[in-house]
């Protein structure tokens, strides 16, 4: 039958589900109706506390494990990338270089897992260095330190069939909300990707981007993809914004971040003040289709896509008030579960049978079991 969709697999991130082991991390995205997983594997000596899932053992994978994946993933008819999301260019030294050799053993995994001949990537964040950012010339110099630090990078995936992706999020509250400014992450902007990919041209790095995003810096992201290089894009980030009309929004306006100043007075001049870090930009994260409308045209965005020619999976990344972040087991798979019956009439074919539905897709090719050392970033 001809078909103007492209039967685009609907995958989870599996950052929602932390405490699962991975056999039932893939039982549970079997469940959901999903055809993949990208999965985190953040250090586990990580400074971040919003995330903390890590589904493989990065420290000592070798072929053979790599193998038992692949056999895994083609049992469950899934596919699968990898990503871990730290400062990467800023922060404290220490920690920096620790994220950057983790990205590096990121990169051997996704290598032995088959690499982009299976398409296996690897997620990632840029951060930013806020000590050049406050000089003159302060974005110029993290540019520049951008490609002071990933130009190696990004030659190692190459030589190894890896692409490395960026996703889009400025990281607004990853910093004290006593800080004026809420971006935190290079790539948060579509100036700053092209940027890079200027700085660095190598196709093998990407990025996953996240329209949820560019929805709060009252960016459509419809505008977005056509403005986008969509042979950079190999990831679409399924995560929802609804832009809250409220007190804080009017003080504060809708271009800047709500600031922290002392409380007593700002209860003496009737101003509100964030919450917590992460309560600064006017709204609530949502999954598409569950729980009311939110504030992009999903129909326009996909429909854009397709026709650019994206064929790569849409993650659902969980982490709306309303599923994920209430605690609850049940709520957080129906929340990815209403994500995919969202989708599927924009992405699938329509069967007689069984409705909306994935016509499935080749399984993972076994890798070679070739082993290659651990890369650290003073060998590079």
């Amino acid at each position: 039958m001809m078909t103007d969709k492209r039967n685009n697999p609907i995958w989870v991130m599996s950052s929602a589900f932390d405490r699962l082991a991975l056999p039932e991390l893939i039982d549970v995205t079997q469940h959901i109706g999903a055809q993949g997983i990208d999965l985190c594997v953040f250090r586990r000596d990580g400074t971040r506390q919003d995330h903390t899932a890590t589904h493989l053992d990065y420290e000592q994978f070798t072929p053979d494990m790599a193998k038992r994946i692949v056999d895994d993933f083609n049992a469950a008819q899934l596919r699968l990338s990898l990503g871990a999301f730290e400062n990467m260019i800023g922060g404290q030294p220490a920690e920096r270089i620790k994220n950057q050799n983790h990205l590096l053993k990121l990169i051997r995994i996704a290598h032995l897992l088959g690499g982009d001949g299976n398409d296996v990537k690897v997620g990632t964040f840029v951060g930013y260095n806020h000590e050049l950012g406050v000089q003159e010339g302060g974005f110029q110099k993290n540019l520049e330190e951008y490609k002071r630090v990933f130009a190696p990078i990004i030659r190692y995936a190459e030589d190894l069939g890896v692409t490395v992706l960026y996703e889009n999020c400025p990281m607004e509250g990853w910093r004290p909300a006593s800080f004026t400014s809420t971006y935190n992450n290079l790539p948060g902007v579509l100036a700053a990707r092209k940027l890079m990919y200027a700085l660095i041209p190598s196709k093998a790095h990407g990025e996953i981007y996240d329209p949820s995003h560019d929805v709060w810096q009252h960016t459509d992201p419809v505008d977005v993809i056509a403005q986008s290089d969509i042979s950079r894009i190999h990831r679409v980030h399924v995560k929802a914004t609804r832009n809250l009309q409220t007190k804080a929004r009017i003080d504060w306006g809708g271009m800047y971040p709500m600031q922290l100043v002392n409380a007593d007075l700002a209860g003496q001049a009737g101003v509100a003040i964030p919450a917590s870090d992460w309560d600064r930009h006017h709204y609530e994260a949502m999954l598409p289709g569950f729980g009311g409308s939110d504030s992009m045209d999903w129909r326009a965005f996909v429909d854009l896509l397709t026709e650019r020619g994206f064929d790569g999976p849409y993650e659902i990344e969980n982490e709306a008030k309303n599923s994920k972040d209430t605690g609850n087991a049940v709520a957080t798979i129906q929340g990815y579960q209403a994500a995919v019956r969202f989708l599927s009439p924009m992405l699938w074919d329509l069967d007689e049978i069984t409705g909306y539905a994935h016509r499935g897709g080749r399984p993972l090719k076994q890798p070679d079991g070739r082993d290659v050392p651990v890369m650290t970033m003073d060998r590079l």
